[in-house]
């Protein structure tokens, strides 16, 4: 049987929410690298902005690029506008993945970006509830 949409939409927000409570518990700097933390502040948005778009019945692009997934949900008709300030976390897809993430000693204020990805996944839960058939 196939999935429907919005239950794709639910499944996908559930493992951003999984990152995002993760990094609600990797508050501790000197536990959890900034590259550490990045990633996972970047999965939670990325599935959670996936879960968006499967919650509208549409397909999203397969990518890690948050200003791509931005961008297809605007084609879409959607706000974005809110959460543009997330494409910062993309290259924590990848790039520093496999490269050490030095932004001459900047670091996370870990708080916002809880806070940030918390928003958007209550924000993603509420379109789904409301695409309830």
């Amino acid at each position: 049987m196939e999935m429907s949409d919005r239950d794709h939409a639910l499944q996908l927000l559930e493992m951003a929410a999984d990152d995002q409570r993760a990094l609600a518990h990797m508050t501790d700097a000197e536990v959890f690298t900034e590259g550490v933390f990045g990633f996972h502040a970047q999965q939670a948005v990325e599935k959670a902005l996936k879960a968006w778009t499967a919650a509208l019945r549409a397909e999203y692009p397969m990518t890690h690029n948050i200003a791509e997934l931005l961008d297809a949900l605007e084609e879409r008709g959607a706000d974005v506008r809110r959460f543009a300030s997330l494409e910062g976390y993309t290259a924590f897809a990848v790039q520093y993945r496999y490269e050490a993430f030095n932004r001459r000693g900047e670091r996370f204020h870990r708080p916002k970006v809880v806070d940030e990805t918390a928003a958007l996944i209550s924000h993603v839960q509420d379109i789904i509830d409301r695409s309830a058939p």
